[in-house]
């Protein structure tokens, strides 16, 4: 019990510390705010007009006259109770009770007359200071607790997942006051009397009452429910298709020696050749190391015709190789960088593999890292399907001399081809390629992404994923990463002269491709998109600390290779996704419709906590 409350006490002083938003988030974290906002404050349209507010609306006071009950007044917040919240709380401090202290705090639905105190009405709930009496839809009171006046805290807690609510009195709880609530209830307070004053408390300040020590014995017990919950096992049936569905898994990324390791001791069998998961393993590699130009090439030489039967899938994979090639890290340049004596230290040394100009990328593994700071991230994912031949499209290739004359690359000419890629002044790119977003608040390939304001922990194909699974991929000596171009100081092209010429050619020929498929496949805005954004990566003279700069990040490098790798495996006869992905999707969108029908155990019911 001395832990318990040792870690009660740790976690007050942080959230004395933390902002309005950080603890909202913290307390409330099943809320997508977007679709259901938390309330915050009271609402300036929905009050009578004997009702005041200040203090950003946060403050209440009475400004009637308070010769009888006809003269109460109450006003709502701003939203209703979300339902995704499980346990709501909120706290009104009583600045003045006034003249008689004719105050009542409680619960009402939209549209209960404000002409009246909280609790005398259908649908409407309150607890009263002059008397201490509970007043549930009806105007007569039944006794619950002590009265309040001034200087008092009342809390207001709503449980959303038996329907009840209790109230708190300066921190402790008096007990339940009503049963059988209804969903869809606004926080209310309502003042008959002048002089009084209420302040609320929507979490914006910490609560007096420990309100989250509350939350967590109901999350525990949602997780027992959980555990608890009956399932038949029928001659084993259901443990063979968990294994089933864990060896798929493994098999889907490529963890080629797991997933033998696993098949072995669970009498699995292989749906794909151990060679074809090696090879697969191989390209992601290359991938997540920005060495898309190798990436590429490994695909044409181990899966041929696969990016020219996917021409959107190729389009964006050559995008990708522009934006490493800026980057410094794409075999292209790291080559031309390592030959330049400014930066010979910075880039590392060629791989010896002959060099491309023609724009190329690869496939994709599944993981995001915590987003950077500024929170963007581009989640485009192709998905091949139903692609036109495009083995017309990638027979250009670049001459190593972008021109007979020119020995370094000018000023003008980097303005030149900025207006040409950014501005799209002549053929101007509008292509069509079928495309699935990530979704970046709830579901991204079957699993819930929890996002915090500028930091988040995403979870994908199933998984929670951290460094560790890069780390799990780039473990092999053969593959060097792009950690020694970051640790030095960031230049274009590793700042070769001669890696800048061959980007700018490569981006023109990028532009000509563009404009062909353009030609013979209509509009893409999704197309345009991408090829703008990484040709905008030139508009600016450190394109790592730009608006556009996301795009350099290594974690930009996954929805890539996750599209990669489920165009290869469909094109073997194998599913894009996993059952294990698709049965975590099913948890994660059954989650959403609990909510939305008002089951409140939903916020307790968190995917992630079993991911972990």
């Amino acid at each position: 019990m001395a832990d318990s409350g040792d870690s009660s006490t740790a976690d007050r002083n942080n959230s004395a510390s933390e902002t309005a938003d950080e603890r909202l988030k913290r307390i409330y974290s099943m809320v997508n705010e977007k679709e259901t906002p938390l309330p915050r404050s009271w609402s300036p349209k929905d009050k009578y007009n004997f009702i005041g507010l200040s203090q950003n609306n946060l403050r209440v006071h009475y400004k009637g006259i308070g010769k009888n009950h006809k003269d109460a007044a109450s006003v709502r917040a701003t939203h209703p109770i979300p339902s995704s919240c499980g346990i709501y709380y909120f706290e009104v401090k009583i600045v003045s009770k006034g003249r008689d202290g004719y105050m009542g705090i409680g619960l009402s639905a939209q549209g209960v007359n404000m002409n009246r105190l909280p609790g005398w009405d259908k649908h409407s709930y309150g607890y009263h200071g002059d008397d201490g009496h509970s007043f549930c839809s009806s105007g007569t009171g039944q006794p619950y607790g002590p009265t309040f006046t001034t200087g008092d805290v009342v809390g207001c807690c709503v449980n959303l997942i038996d329907n009840t609510c209790f109230y708190t009195k300066n921190g402790h709880n008096l007990g339940i006051a009503f049963t059988d609530l209804p969903h869809n209830l606004y926080p209310t307070v309502g003042l008959q009397t002048p002089g009084e004053i209420v302040d609320a408390n929507f979490g914006q300040q910490p609560f007096v009452y420990d309100i989250e020590d509350y939350m967590r014995e109901w999350h525990q017990k949602t997780r027992v429910t959980i555990e608890s919950f009956p399932v038949p096992d029928h001659k084993g049936e259901w443990q063979k298709t968990l294994q089933r569905m864990v060896s798929t898994y493994l098999v889907h990324h490529g963890y080629c020696a797991t997933a033998e390791a696993f098949a072995k001791s669970t009498g699995q069998s292989f749906t794909e050749e151990l060679t074809s998961m090696k090879n697969r393993q191989r390209i992601q590699k290359l991938v997540l190391a920005g060495r898309m130009g190798e990436a590429i090439d490994t695909t044409q030489s181990l899966y041929p015709g696969l990016l020219e039967r996917n021409p959107n899938l190729l389009f964006v994979l050559k995008c990708r190789q522009f934006v490493e090639m800026v980057n410094g890290t794409d075999s292209e340049v790291r080559g031309l960088s390592a030959r330049s004596p400014k930066s010979r230290n910075s880039s590392g040394s060629s791989t010896g593999s002959e060099y491309r100009s023609s724009p190329s990328l690869s496939p994709s593994h599944h993981r995001m890292d915590t987003q950077r700071a500024n929170g963007k991230i581009d989640r485009t994912y192709v998905t091949g399907n139903k692609s036109p031949n495009a083995g017309d499209l990638i027979h250009t290739k670049s001459n190593p001399s972008t021109s007979a004359n020119q020995d370094h690359v000018s000023v003008a000419e980097m303005n030149a081809v900025n207006s040409v890629t950014n501005g799209f002044s002549t053929n101007q790119v509008d292509v069509e390629m079928e495309v699935e977003e990530y979704n970046s608040q709830m579901v991204c390939n079957g699993v819930s992404s929890r996002v915090n304001d500028g930091a988040s922990t995403s979870y994908m194909n199933g998984c929670s994923h951290n460094n560790q699974h890069r780390e799990d991929l780039m473990e092999t000596d053969d593959f060097d990463t792009d950690k020694e171009v970051q640790s030095q100081r960031r230049q274009l092209c590793g700042g070769s002269q001669a890696a800048i010429e061959k980007m700018l050619q490569y981006g023109r020929e990028l532009q000509g491709m563009s404009v062909q498929l353009r030609r013979q496949y209509g509009k893409n805005e999704a197309n345009k998109k991408v090829l703008q954004d990484a040709f905008s990566l030139l508009a600016y003279a450190d394109p790592w600390n730009s608006p556009v700069g996301y795009q350099l990040d290594t974690v930009q490098r996954e929805p890539i290779c996750a599209a990669l790798n489920s165009a290869i495996l469909e094109s073997h006869g194998l599913p894009r996704q996993p059952p294990l992905e698709k049965a975590v999707g099913h948890a994660t969108e059954c989650l959403k419709l609990m909510s939305k029908v008002g089951i409140g155990s939903c916020a307790f019911a968190n995917i992630e906590d079993y991911l972990r």
